[in-house]
């Protein structure tokens, strides 16, 4: 019976140990993707400055996973919300959900941003996000004891957490730079699982609008560089830009990214509708274990 139990023990240990794994090799994929809407789409994302920039209200949400179905396929979804009277005062709500495998994770943040005017059409930004996040094991697929310590640990509630942003922009410029996920740089785990690769340090960013037309913001071309680090990984370089068709509502942007990505999208607006599709394809080491994704999202203003 003690041997029986013992191998018992070894095989749900190392089931958690895959499931660990499962977990880091995820967290780490959607590190170094992000979504492609954060870039033009709904930069509100990944900078909590970026919240209210316009009067009114603004409601965008967002689904990505991975091209190729496969069992236990990583699935991002994002909604966010956002508020401005046409005062100062910018306020949000950022939601994110990533569930891959057994893990389930979600993120809910409540934003404050600040619009300070300095000049003719531009502004200083600032922006706080505060809230929590959770993650948790789908026990339902769990094929073992539900009984095992480790399980048992990794649901343990709430984790406080934050973003911190600024940003500056100007008719045709924009400058920004954020520290997303402040938990993470005052502790090294969440729940008591370590983390490596899965932290992102920093993310900042850089757009110009280059007017192509006459006739003002007609047709313009919108380059813009990034650049993000993540813990665990080389740092990242995002560079492309976003052809703009005012006269069309359409909008269509590339960009390459240094760990070896490649993205296209495209967006529409139909009156106050706005859909956004983009497809992102893997080269190099990455593409090994990180399949194709597909990005999809809708956005509403009021």
């Amino acid at each position: 019976m003690n041997t029986m139990k013992i191998k018992s023990m070894r095989v749900i240990y190392i089931q958690v140990m895959m499931f660990l794994i499962i977990l880091g090799t995820n967290s780490a994929n959607a590190q170094l993707t992000e979504y492609d809407a954060m870039y033009f789409q709904n930069q509100y994302l990944n900078n909590p400055a970026m919240a209210g920039l316009d009067k009114g209200v603004k409601f965008n949400i967002g689904y990505q996973r991975q091209w190729d179905e496969v069992p236990g396929n990583p699935i991002l979804m994002n909604a966010t919300l956002e508020y401005n009277s046409g005062n100062r005062t910018g306020l949000g709500l950022n939601v994110n959900s990533d569930r891959a495998g057994l893990i389930n994770r979600t993120r809910i943040m409540g934003t404050y941003a600040y619009h300070l005017p300095i000049g003719v059409d531009q502004k200083i930004h600032f922006g706080l996000s505060a809230g929590a996040k959770f993650s948790s094991i789908d026990y339902a697929k769990v094929e073992g004891s539900l009984d095992d310590i480790a399980l048992q640990n990794y649901n343990q509630g709430a984790i406080f957490d934050g973003d911190l942003g600024i940003a500056y922009t100007s008719r045709l410029l924009t400058v920004q730079a954020s520290l997303p996920q402040l938990h993470n740089f005052f502790y090294e785990n969440d729940n008591g699982i370590k983390k490596y690769a899965d932290r992102s340090t920093f993310y900042s960013a850089v757009s110009y609008k280059i007017l192509l037309s006459n006739e003002d913001e007609n047709l313009n071309i919108e380059p813009l560089v990034a650049f993000r680090g993540v813990k665990g990984y080389k740092d990242i370089l995002d560079m492309g830009g976003r052809f703009n068709f005012p006269d069309y509502k359409m909008n269509i942007s590339a960009f390459y990214h240094t760990n070896k990505t490649v993205s296209t999208a495209f967006g529409i607006s139909l009156d106050d509708l706005g859909i956004f599709l983009a497809y992102s394809k893997y080269f190099g080491a990455l593409g090994a274990y990180a399949n194709n994704t597909f990005e999809c999202g809708l956005s509403y203003k009021m």
